[in-house]
């Protein structure tokens, strides 16, 4: 009996305990259902919003030209934590912040645990327990309160950031967010702002500082309080060498370095490229253009050197751009962007101005194209008449008979409107636009040979552009300064290779301003009337750029000539690329060469349409055969070579010569036809010339 009175009370307890632990199994159950219920109501994490960043502007190697604060006027610029910052103050960073970035899941328990310890043994906070993640959470929500519930909810947070995102994406995203004080965000403004530099290499001193700003950002700010700043980064150097990640030599040359007092102006190269390219793409975080930021920062500090010396009141408009690809390397609009004199803010090079002279080497070229006119042919200089318009040189002087070449070296304006009467204004204005010039005449005016010297509207883009058909002989390329995906742009004829080979042979021939080398660069000037504009393009093998210089609202400027104002900029421009001018291309195949003697007699003198006079009955020379514009099938069965084609002609003046393409052939016989071999598939242009000078030409298509 006494047995069974000592086992009876044991019952009840097992009861006690079992409904107990029902009771808490039940509550943790409640808890761990609230708990969920909490996860829950915080939604998704703002991923989004926490990855907008600055539009930021490119050149084509990734340097920064400028950048555009976000709409709340924060600096918050894209960062690649991998390539763009500085290994030193990546390790210097975790080594500080988080140790174990890298193996745990976004919360660190033992950081959690030592700080907790510091706090209880030494009565204030020695470390933080949170890890990058952690203060990413924080950063992407904040929140002013500092409790349990709010290190709870970046606790999960951060498991949940884990979870979406690699850790080099968090590391990115938590360099990009940090606070540095002020409206900077991010490493990379930090580092901008306050050192003018990216943070790909930072010394150790700016590494600390840089490491110590986001823990305090607002009253460790340079520009306020310098000298809590530097305790700040001294404090982390001491820990840095206490943990053995710093040496106590290189923690005492790091500290005696002063902290900025001031911060400094984010970078705004190529401003109204930038203002462009923004304008044309839409929502990109990073815009690449194909400037080169090196070479456009020279030539900045080149036309605002050049404008201050020319007066408050001249802008200057440059544009480099590279043969091959027609890609812009520089594009400076303004000497200076915030010049409101200046109207810094218009870029000159889009402006619609009167080219002046620039135009003539494009009539030469169809001059020479056309077969009727050669480098080493006479022309005469001399008072002249077309109707009501006589043209005048710009000295009021006439040199008399000169080779072709010399006439545009010289820029004589009556040899220019003569050959611009035999080419034809419409058919050098339709030339232009083919190539891809917009040109701008007066209001109810059609082309004509006032615009040989100056009589259209152009821009310098358009201009540059046109010379760059030059020397890329013959056949120009749209320019490019946006960076697009599958950007095709197709060649764009000018003029033919040869005409184009001639052009910049004379071209480089001209002479350079005072105290610049010779035949190094082939360019042309132009002065525009009563002094409004000076112009000066040019190129050599491998770059073209071209020069205007006026006044924006398009007064005169007495003096503004561009031999002497806009000459002495161009070839500075090609100095400051810091590479010697390349060479031309070589003359293409069935180029003549020779000197006026030895050209084929219709060639040695140019004679204008008014000029040609014939013998009495004689008729004016025209092809019979083949016909302007027909198709013609020379092609040989089971050969890969084209049958001869068979020129017939009527009237004209024996001798007579056959060009191909503005290449001399050989000479009509005395039946007044002549045999030639295709030189290929597609359009050939055929012209004969006979002894007075006249010409005709027709087109045919070879298949």
């Amino acid at each position: 009996m006494s047995a069974s009175a000592s086992i009876a009370p044991a019952k009840p307890r097992r009861r006690r305990f079992g409904k107990a632990a029902a009771i808490c199994a039940v509550a943790a159950l409640i808890l761990a259902g609230a708990f969920a219920a909490w996860i829950v109501s915080l939604g998704p994490l703002p991923l989004a919003q926490a990855q907008q960043v600055s539009t930021s502007v490119v050149d084509r190697n990734g340097k920064l030209l400028r950048a555009y604060a976000m709409a709340d006027g924060r600096w918050r610029l894209p960062i690649d934590a991998r390539t763009g910052v500085d290994p030193g103050y990546l390790k210097l960073l975790l080594a500080y912040e988080d140790r174990r970035f890298r193996s745990h899941s976004g919360v660190d328990p033992l950081a959690l645990g030592r700080a907790a310890l510091q706090l209880v043994t030494r009565g204030h906070i020695v470390s933080g327990g949170s890890t990058i993640t952690m203060q990413l959470a924080r950063l992407m929500e904040p929140r002013r309160e500092r409790s349990v519930a709010a290190k709870l909810r970046q606790m999960v947070r951060a498991i949940e950031i884990e979870r979406q995102l690699s850790k080099d994406q968090i590391l990115d995203l938590y360099l990009a967010l940090a606070p540095f004080g002020g409206n900077l965000e991010g490493v990379r403004a930090a580092s901008i702002g306050y050192f003018g530099k990216e943070p790909k290499r930072l010394s150790l001193a700016e590494q600390a500082l840089l490491v110590a700003l986001p823990q305090s950002p607002e009253t460790r700010r340079l520009d306020r309080y310098p000298a809590a700043a530097m305790a700040a980064r001294n404090r982390v150097l001491d820990r840095m060498v206490e943990e053995g990640v710093v040496s106590p030599d290189d923690a005492v040359q790091a500290k005696a370095v002063a902290v900025p007092r001031l911060r400094k102006p984010m970078p705004i190269l190529a401003p109204h490229s930038a203002d462009q390219a923004v304008a044309n793409v839409k929502d990109a975080p990073v815009i690449a253009l194909t400037l080169d930021s090196s070479l456009q920062k020279v030539l900045e500090a080149l036309a605002r050197d050049r404008a201050l010396a020319l007066g408050p009141d001249i802008s200057i408009g440059i544009l480099a751009v590279d043969n091959e690809s027609g890609d812009v390397l520089a594009h400076v609009g303004s000497p200076d962007y915030f010049d409101e004199r200046r109207a810094g803010q218009v870029d000159m090079t889009r402006a619609v101005r009167s080219p002046g002279s620039t135009l003539k080497p494009f009539i030469y070229g169809l001059a020479f194209e056309d077969g009727f006119v050669h480098p080493e042919s006479l022309i005469d200089d001399r008072p002249i008449r077309f109707g009501s318009y006589a043209p005048e040189n710009f000295d009021m002087t006439f040199q008399g008979t000169v080779p072709v070449r010399k006439a545009l070296q010289l820029s004589l304006n009556v040899p220019a409107i003569e050959l611009l009467d035999r080419v034809g204004a419409s058919r050098l204005s339709s030339r232009l636009k083919q190539a891809g010039a917009n040109l701008v005449l007066p209001k109810d005016e059609v082309p004509g040979l006032a615009m040989g010297l100056g009589g259209v509207g152009i821009t310098l883009q358009d201009l540059v552009q046109l010379y760059l058909g030059v020397a890329r002989l013959g056949s120009t390329k749209p320019l490019r300064e946006i960076v697009w995906k599958d950007d095709v742009r197709e060649p764009q004829r000018l003029m033919d290779q040869v005409a184009a080979w001639q052009v910049g042979n004379v071209l480089i021939g001209t002479p350079p301003p005072e105290n610049a080398a010779h035949n190094r660069i082939a360019f042309k000037t132009g002065t525009s009337y009563g002094y409004r504009d000076a112009w000066s393009v040019g190129f050599d093998g491998r770059m073209t750029i071209g020069v205007w210089v006026g006044r924006p609202d398009g007064a005169p400027v007495p003096g503004l000539v561009g031999r002497t104002t806009a000459a002495p900029i161009l070839f500075d421009a090609f100095a400051r690329t810091g590479k010697l001018p390349a060479p031309l291309p070589k003359a293409p195949k069935g180029t003549l060469v020779a000197s006026n003697a030895k050209l084929p007699l219709p060639l040695r003198r140019f004679r204008p349409l008014g000029e040609l006079v014939r013998s009495g009955g004689e008729q004016a020379l025209r092809i019979q055969f083949p016909l302007n514009g027909s198709r013609i099938d020379a092609a040989n069965p089971g050969d890969a070579r084209f049958s001869a084609l068979p020129v017939k002609v009527a009237g004209g003046v024996l001798p007579m010569t056959m060009l191909v393409n503005g290449v001399a052939v050989g000479e009509i016989d005395g039946r007044r036809q002549r045999l030639i071999d295709p030189p290929g598939a597609g359009f050939v242009r055929l012209t004969v010339q006979d002894a007075t000078g006249a010409a005709d030409t027709v087109v045919v298509r070879i298949q």
